[in-house]
């Protein structure tokens, strides 16, 4: 399997310009903003409003806080995805069905 980084949604702002379905999510929270603070030229209001809609199904207030740190140190999510503890394990699987979720939401944003 291959490893799922919150640098996955970072290529999804990049890879996305506006789309058929732009302007249908507009969540806020903690992952939109990350989202619109991030470097990537595509992002807009939209899909990083669709990620935090993604989020928002998926993740808890913590874990959304916990996630955005991937943003500004993409490397911790490999240590969290690696790690051997239980908390971990589990948080990782919330985050990688809030990643599925983004991609077939947002894709085309």
């Amino acid at each position: 399997m291959k490893p799922i980084y919150l640098v996955t949604i970072l290529a999804l702002v990049a890879g996305c310009g506006g789309g058929s379905n732009s302007g249908r999510y507009y969540a806020t929270g903690p992952v939109s903003k990350a989202c619109m603070s991030s470097d990537r030229k595509a992002r807009n209001d939209a899909l990083c409003g669709c990620i935090q809609a993604a989020a928002d199904d998926e993740l808890s207030g913590g874990d959304q806080r916990r996630a955005v740190r991937f943003y500004r140190d993409p490397h911790s999510a490999q240590e969290v995805r690696q790690s051997d503890r239980n908390s971990d394990r589990d948080f990782w699987r919330r985050y990688s069905a809030f990643v599925s979720r983004a991609e077939r939401m947002c894709t085309g944003l």
